[in-house]
């Protein structure tokens, strides 16, 4: 958690060949420039080894931000808009044709990436590129999060965690804004898209996973238990030698609420990724993942009923709870005893797999934390069982009876509204003076070339004759 998103890559793209400006002579050279350091920062960023994608998100972060004033000046411009009372007037020469690969969409052929899709809007351009800034900030997100789930190293302090949390809460609600506005600007365009990653639909569904990811968080930000799991299997943790693992108590019930909320919303961001709609049917990955995260989101607010039920006295109640979660993860309670049992030996080699997705840092948290969640529930069974069956005895009550009892959740956060970023008047001012170059960047490498820089002329070729030679690119992207 969150997402593991794959960053698209897109095609070289001139934007003097398909605009031109009367008030502002070079703001399409600019425009152009600005995009093809985000398009060769994207190819550099995917041919990256996935730990060390990691630190090189800011460059891409910096990359998308430094071209999206352009990018809305030049749109702005098409319907003669004023930016800082300034009126820029952009004509349309040509259709723009522009390709992305994107990487939410289903792949044709199965294990292999999406083929590219080719734009001819400058509508689309807005949607593909704003959709890729919110994605970076859900993978600095992750970034973030990352060390609190490593157990190869020291368990991180308090106060690095708290910090950890609060930074990838803003990156998440970052990103639920640009989606939510991309989402009310798709729904204005009266073609259907090119892609089901830039659908109306899906770019909802997005914006309710990052508003469900970033609810989750605040419950983290004061839940003991997770880190309590992590360090009992962390080798590398020895305050378990002079002391036991402090556990305060937690406003258990408000938490309950807050997970229910979560579950809320990724509830919707399944129903709207459901079944093919406009674009096309997104991968099964992703579909699952919007599950799962349904799943843990519930399986967390019966375990935090079942805290409060502990808290008041309540064992047999609160042990319900947990088999009421367990249901929730799809765990069986059989499972759940130890054994040497085919069910439980799967799970323990899941468990394991998962563990090795995070010390190597790629692909960790596709599961939308259920193997966390399920090690808490089973934590938790194992001690209030033992209570149970040796002081209180308790009746344990049914799980369907107790999930019938469950409330509505509660919001804690709010997507503010985003403002799409304007060049300022200096740099408008600076694009009155004619271009000084051509504006040649169209005739860079397409998004199908990536994979090796090919040299114009070849060595040896007379001059003139490029055409009659045959060159091999290996195709990477």
């Amino acid at each position: 958690m969150p997402y593991p998103f794959v960053l698209p890559t897109t095609s070289a793209f001139s934007y003097s060949s398909s605009f031109s400006c009367e008030t502002h002579p070079s703001l399409p050279l600019n425009a152009s420039t600005y995009r093809g350091i985000v398009r060769d920062t994207l190819k550099k960023h995917k041919r990256l080894p996935p730990s060390s994608q990691s630190p090189n998100l800011s460059l891409v972060v910096s990359a998308l931000n430094g071209y999206l004033p352009y990018l809305f000046a030049v749109d702005a411009g098409l319907g003669r808009k004023a930016a800082h009372g300034d009126e820029v007037n952009v004509i349309l020469k040509t259709a723009p044709v522009i390709e992305w690969r994107p990487t939410l969409s289903d792949a044709t052929v199965p294990g292999k990436e999406s083929s590219r899709v080719k734009i001819q809007s400058l509508e689309y351009e807005v949607l593909f590129a704003l959709s890729t800034l919110a994605n970076a900030y859900s993978l600095q997100a992750r970034a973030v999060l990352h060390p609190l789930y490593v157990t190869s190293s020291a368990p991180v302090g308090t106060q690095q965690r708290q910090s950890a949390i609060t930074a990838a809460t803003k990156y998440l609600l970052d990103a639920a804004a640009i989606y939510d506005y991309l989402a009310t600007r798709a729904e204005s365009i009266v073609t259907s898209p090119p892609s089901a990653d830039i659908a109306p639909t899906t770019l909802r569904a997005q914006s309710s996973l990052a508003l469900a990811e970033a609810t989750l968080l605040a419950v983290l930000k004061d839940d003991p238990y997770p880190a309590v799991v992590a360090q009992d299997r962390n080798k590398n943790d020895t305050e378990w030698m002079y002391k036991a693992p402090e556990i305060p108590k937690v406003r258990a019930h408000l938490f309950a609420r807050l997970c229910l909320a979560a579950s809320e919303h990724a509830t919707k961001a399944y129903s709207l990724s459901q079944g093919s709609g406009r674009g096309g049917k997104l991968n099964d990955g992703f579909v699952r993942y919007l599950e799962d995260l349904r799943r843990t989101s519930r399986a967390k607010a019966c375990r935090f009923f079942g805290i409060d039920a502990d808290l008041g006295g309540q064992t047999g109640s609160a042990i319900g709870w947990l088999h009421a979660a367990l249901q929730e993860l799809g765990v069986d309670q059989k499972d759940v005893k130890k054994g040497l049992g085919l069910g439980r030996l799967k799970k323990e080699w899941s468990e394991k797999r998962e563990d090795r997705k995070v010390e190597k840092g790629s692909n960790w948290g596709s599961d939308a934390g259920k193997w966390e969640e399920t090690r808490v529930v089973e934590l938790l069974e194992a001690k209030w069982a033992k209570q149970n069956d040796t002081m209180f005895t308790q009746d344990i009550p049914a799980a369907g009876s107790l999930l019938a009892q469950m409330p509505s959740g509660r919001e804690i956060h709010s997507i503010k509204p985003f403002q799409p970023p304007v060049l300022d008047v200096s740099s408008l001012d600076a694009m009155r003076a004619p271009p000084d170059r051509s504006d040649d960047l169209g005739d860079d490498q397409s998004s199908g070339d990536e994979g090796t820089l090919v040299d114009s002329n070849p060595v040896g070729a007379f001059p003139g004759t490029h055409g009659e030679y045959r060159t091999a690119t290996p195709n990477y992207y």
